[in-house]
């Protein structure tokens, strides 16, 4: 304590606040996981055609055309930059691009990259999945399937044969599959599916044009056999949510103060224990996450 206060501030409380916003941002990546639209760029390098497909997902989902990102880890980050390098762009934009290394805003979205976007590891169940749909007319976010061999994973996409999305507002057959994600890990010998959405072929909430027909075959389109493959993300803003709210500030301690920045409320204690004739000082955040609108998200499979 013998520091002055920016020195206390520089050496201990930004580091600490370093990990402590890390450790936060790639906790609330997991909502990754509940994203259900999905383009299958495995393996293959990101292009400009990339984020062209995740753009169709989001629109096709009626997400609004603002306020839209894409988050890459740093060699989708490499991969894209190299491959939109010979397109026009606006002088701002293409100036951020080769002086800093910044993608800017093209295709469609903000683009940003982040060290922490989260690598996927599917289950072991091959594109063939060997699973099939046990009984008609089901409904709902539970699937009953014949017992299986291999695994599902939560973050897996599936396609069932026959269930195809109807679009948003006329309800009409698209002609393509309908995705859905796997909630819930399964074991190898699972007879039910968790998924996402809740399949609805009827109503207002209709999202299918049909529930699955008895014996009709699962496939996954997130990689097989345990594959592990990179991701991006496409999103408007309003597809996830994240909150924090007011710590209580206790009595009786040497220091106690409570901030909020950019919505983010943190609270920082310091006090001494006689004990051990240490003045421990610690920050905290009580936050809370969840896809609220999945649909107007798209995860993309990246080499």
């Amino acid at each position: 304590m013998t520091l002055t206060i920016d020195e206390f501030s520089d050496r201990y409380i930004k580091p600490a606040m370093s990990v402590l916003a890390a450790n936060i941002e790639a906790d609330a990546l997991s909502m990754v996981k509940d994203v259900y639209n999905f383009y299958d760029g495995i393996g293959s390098a990101a292009t400009v055609a990339t984020a062209a497909n995740a753009r169709k997902l989001l629109t096709d989902s009626l997400a609004p055309a603002s306020d839209r990102s894409m988050i890459w880890n740093t060699q989708g980050t490499v991969d894209f930059i190299d491959a939109s390098k010979g397109l026009f762009q606006s002088s701002s934009e293409i100036a951020k691009q080769y002086k800093e290394g910044e993608i800017g805003k093209t295709a469609g979205f903000n683009h940003f990259e982040n060290t922490l976007m989260p690598s996927f590891t599917a289950g072991t169940a091959a594109a063939t999945t060997g699973y099939l749909v046990n009984g008609a007319s089901q409904s709902g976010s539970t699937l009953t399937v014949d017992t299986g061999s291999t695994t599902l994973l939560k973050g897996d996409v599936i396609t069932i044969v026959g269930v195809n999305r109807v679009h948003p507002e006329t309800k009409e057959d698209t002609g393509v599959l309908q995705k859905f994600v796997v909630t819930a890990d399964s074991g190898t010998s699972a007879t039910s599916l968790s998924i996402s959405p809740a399949i609805t072929a009827t109503g207002g909430r209709q999202n299918v044009t049909a529930v699955p027909a008895d014996n009709a075959a699962i496939s996954k389109v997130t990689g097989g056999n345990g594959s592990v493959f990179e991701q991006a993300l496409a999103f408007h803003k309003d597809a996830f949510a994240f909150a924090t709210a007011d710590l209580i500030k206790p009595e009786g301690v040497h220091f106690c103060a409570r901030e909020q920045m950019d919505g983010i409320s943190m609270r920082i204690i310091r006090d001494y224990t006689i004990s051990d004739d240490k003045m421990p000082c610690r920050i905290d955040v009580l936050y809370g996450y969840k896809a609220i609108r999945p649909q107007l998200a798209a995860r993309v499979g990246i080499n």
